[in-house]
Formats: structure tokens, C-alpha cells, sequence
């Protein structure tokens, strides 16, 4: 498996996995990967992208979560999705963000941006894009795609809200992870969390996420949403040969 470091347009530096064995002796192709966070209340995790072939995916919905996108969607935690990724020959190559992409009003005058672009190479029978973010201000909530085939030239995809269903969602800053506090700019006593509740469990089947309800400390009007919640442009920008 050979590493490379990828430019991330006004975010630095990103780590990229790259690995042949889900490669055939065909020319590669080179992506560039824009994704812009559509919300005005939700900030999301770096993003975390990966090319791969047919066997390989990240959530479908009506399906239990994996062990990797519960992490994600509950803890914003990438390491264990990155840990599978890197040891699945399917997997062609890697590229995650190195920063959250926030709602393009700034609520929380964070200085970050609301948009990220990426490359990220496929090669063989390695045609297809996936992608996760966490939608921070959730207890369990996630963006993404699954396994969509990249383009001839270029195109677009939109990305609803998913909710893992592996943690109830009771909208209280003890429950949720502490950044959401200061990305948004509504904060309360309670720190947060980044270990998830045993007590909270539910039945972890990934559906469409309903919103936010209010009630407790989470206000519709500042970390509410509809769909879609992020854009995706994909475009083939050149080949290669090994």
C-alpha cells in the first residue's frame, strides 16, 4: 500500500491511502471532488471519500449501520472507517478532510469554510465514489453517498440527512459531541461527549433523518435543516498510466 499526501483547497493537507490490489493494469483516471456543506445549522466532520469497486460501500439505508458509520454518525469518530477501508483490496484509494465544513453563514465566526475540494484517483474495476461526514449537532445523524459510479466528465450529486438509529436521539448537549457547541454558536453547561451511551441504543437501521425536533437543547431554528444537506461535484480532470 503506497501513501501520498492530496491538497485540500483551503484546508491544507489530507491523507490519502492508496492501495493496487482493487487496480488492473488499465490507465487510472484523476478526480476532482468538491463538497459543500448546503445547511445552515449543521457543521460536518471532515469528510472521509473512498474509490472502490462493486463489493465495497459504505451504509445502505433500510440496512444496519456498520460498525464504522456508528461511530461516525454518534462520535464523529473516522478511525475505525479508516481502519476498514485501508484493509479492504477493494478499496483503490482514501482521502479524508482536515477540517469540518460549516454552514456558509459562519454562526459560530469559526473561520472555517462551508466547502472543500479534494482529488482522489480510480483506477480498474475501482469506478465507484463513496463518502461520510457526521452531522455534528446530532446525537447520531450522518451525510453521504454510497457506491455512486464516477463520471466520463462531470457531475453532481446531492446528499440527503441519514439518522444510524444506533443512538436515541435525545437533542441534549450531554449527549452530543462538544464541538457542536462552539461550530454553531449555541452553547449550555453541559460539555458533551465523544463515548457513546449504551443506555441510548436503538435498533441501528439507517433511515432518512427527521430533523430536528427541539425540546431540549438542540433549536430547530439554529441547527435545523432540510434536504439536501451537502453538494457533491465530481469531475474526471485527467488519466494516467501506472
Amino acid at each position: 500500500m503506497k501513501s501520498k499526501l492530496i491538497a485540500v483547497a483551503a484546508l491544507g493537507l489530507t491523507l490519502t491511502l492508496l492501495m493496487p490490489e482493487a487496480a488492473r493494469s488499465d490507465g487510472g483516471k484523476i478526480y476532482k471532488v468538491t463538497i459543500t456543506n448546503l445547511t445552515a445549522g449543521q457543521p460536518l466532520t471532515p469528510p472521509i471519500l473512498a474509490t472502490h469497486t462493486t463489493r465495497t460501500g459504505f451504509f445502505t439505508v433500510g440496512e444496519p449501520a456498520s460498525e464504522a458509520i456508528r461511530q461516525i454518525a454518534e462520535n464523529g469518530n473516522g478511525a475505525v472507517l479508516l481502519q476498514a477501508l485501508g484493509a479492504d483490496t477493494q478499496v483503490h484509494e482514501v482521502v479524508t478532510g482536515a477540517a469540518p465544513l460549516v454552514p456558509a453563514n459562519n454562526p459560530g465566526n469559526t473561520g472555517f469554510e462551508s466547502s472543500a475540494t479534494f482529488t482522489i484517483t480510480a483506477q480498474g474495476r475501482a469506478r465507484y465514489l463513496s463518502y461520510a461526514s457526521m452531522l455534528i449537532c446530532t446525537n447520531d445523524g450522518f451525510t453521504g453517498l454510497d457506491s455512486v459510479r464516477l463520471p466520463k466528465h462531470k457531475t453532481t450529486f446531492y446528499a440527503a440527512g441519514y439518522d444510524a438509529r444506533t443512538e436515541a436521539n435525545t437533542e441534549d448537549f450531554a449527549d452530543i459531541v462538544p464541538p457542536c457547541q462552539g461550530l454553531i454558536g449555541v452553547s449550555s453547561d453541559d460539555a458533551g461527549t465523544g463515548m457513546s451511551n449504551p443506555l441510548l441504543a436503538e435498533d441501528g437501521i439507517v433511515i432518512p433523518h427527521a430533523g430536528i425536533n427541539g425540546g431540549s437543547d438542540l433549536l430547530p431554528k439554529a441547527h435545523g435543516w432540510s434536504d439536501p444537506v451537502a453538494k457533491i461535484e465530481i469531475e474526471r480532470i485527467r488519466d494516467y498510466d501506472d
